[in-house]
């Protein structure tokens, strides 16, 4: 269904209600922004409460980050460079939620990735979740941290930051963040209690067969384990790349790292 860009607009003040009411920001905190054509944006404005902005607040910025309209009052944040890197690497992104939830933040800045296999909801949706490494706000350093994890996962945490999500549109993107701070919850609660009992490898990977017949969208971090070797979550993975004698960095994901994979494979077979 096409929106037209007050729909948009009106649709991003809905869901910065949202976000401000389930308390996933204080005051002026978060951003949203929607991809409405290949290269036009609408933003969320800085210095203001996502649970009261208007439609003519919102700005509309191309994917370099100029402004194309707005009121004239308002301007784009800052930490827009970060949601401009996840549409320029991630074409079938439309939406991107920034917020600060306070569990998933809490684990962000504790420095512990969410990596439990505890509900399968949070496994279907989102498969484990990583932390990019801290950087300056405003700087390039939070988009390039970001950069690692965009072709194998739908939402990360921002180290001593908060969290971010991205979908095919506005509402996929926010439930992404609502599922990440309740599977956050989750493991936190199951800790205090003694510790989650998680689910084995062969419950995981039935979970990711019903991933794909139900045709979910976006990217998944699922069939990385598989290529690695690992088992769920990919977090685990680190372990592996010196038994098998790789050298890449703990946080990088990449093609390159796919082929080193491959070479050790066909070596080891002695192909």
């Amino acid at each position: 269904m096409m929106f037209s860009e007050y729909e948009v607009k009106q649709m991003i003040c809905d869901i910065g209600k949202r976000i401000y009411m389930n308390g996933f920001v204080a005051a002026n905190d978060g951003n949203i922004t929607v991809k409405i054509s290949d290269n036009e944006i609408i933003t969320t404005p800085t210095g203001v409460s996502k649970g009261f902005m208007t439609p003519d607040m919102l700005i509309k910025v191309n994917l370099n980050g100029e402004i194309i309209s707005y009121s004239g009052k308002y301007k784009p944040s800052s930490e827009l460079k970060m949601h401009l890197r996840v549409y320029k690497e991630r074409p079938d992104v439309k939406s991107v939620v920034h917020a600060h939830p306070p569990y998933a933040t809490s684990f962000a800045i504790a420095g512990i990735p969410l990596t439990k296999a505890i509900m399968p909801e949070a496994i279907i949706s989102l498969g484990c979740v990583p932390i990019a490494e801290y950087g300056t706000p405003s700087t390039d350093e939070i988009p390039d941290a970001v950069s690692k994890y965009l072709q194998h996962y739908d939402a990360v945490l921002l180290e001593n930051h908060g969290a971010l999500s991205y979908g095919a549109d506005l509402l996929s993107a926010y439930y992404k963040m609502e599922s990440l701070e309740f599977y956050a919850k989750l493991t936190f609660i199951s800790t205090l209690l003694g510790g989650p009992k998680e689910l084995s490898p062969s419950q995981v990977d039935k979970l990711y067969e019903i991933r794909k017949k139900l045709g979910v969208g976006g990217r998944h971090p699922g069939e990385l384990c598989k290529t690695l070797g690992c088992e769920y979550p990919c977090n685990r993975a680190n372990t592996k790349k010196e038994e098998l004698g790789l050298n890449f960095d703990n946080n990088e994901i990449s093609s390159e790292l796919i082929e080193q994979i491959t070479r050790k494979v066909i070596e080891q077979m002695k192909l």
